[in-house]
């Protein structure tokens, strides 16, 4: 099973923190389900990593996240809704980072690898050498249409969806 993860952080610095992480996945039936959680910062996390520009992106307030489920208790949450299922992003090298940093509040807590959306797209959906696949073409006109929201759950959602519609372009009869 594939799982779409995103990350909203507290800004693009080295030492930042996620503030929301979101899940997606396409159901058996073809349907997308996605669920999110706001992240409480662990107190070893330094408050300046905090970027009033970041928050101006994503819309969080700083004290929207006082009120949110400690970073020990999501990172439980989300090991139990990954399982062992793969973790596709489109920032990989953002949402790797903090997503380790996320698991780190939690003792024991599972190696957790995410794979590049673009990689991965073009091993499944691309067809031959000679050229792009409808399926690949489906998936980034879709994402194309997508508009970035900038809250986990739905940007998770929206790459489950890109994915989806190349799935279902594979799926056509004489595909």
């Amino acid at each position: 099973m594939l799982i779409f993860i995103d990350f909203e952080a507290s800004s693009l610095f080295s030492d930042s923190w996620p503030i929301e992480i979101g899940l997606a996945r396409i159901e058996p039936d073809g349907t997308i389900s996605q669920t999110g959680r706001l992240i409480r910062p662990d107190p070893a996390w330094s408050e300046t990593a905090w970027s009033p520009e970041s928050a101006e992106v994503h819309r969080i307030p700083r004290s929207a996240l006082d009120d949110a489920d400690p970073a020990a208790d999501v990172a439980r949450w989300a090991t139990d809704a990954i399982g062992d299922a793969v973790l596709i992003s489109d920032a990989p090298e953002f949402d790797q980072r903090w997503l380790d940093r996320l698991l780190a509040t939690r003792p024991g807590a599972p190696t957790l690898r995410i794979q590049d959306f673009d990689n991965a797209a073009w091993t499944v959906f691309v067809e031959s050498r000679a050229g792009i696949s409808a399926a690949l073409k489906a998936v980034y006109d879709t994402r194309a249409r997508r508009r970035t929201t900038h809250r986990a759950a739905q940007d998770a959602a929206d790459l489950a969806m890109s994915w989806r519609a190349g799935l279902r372009v594979l799926r056509r009869p004489g595909q």
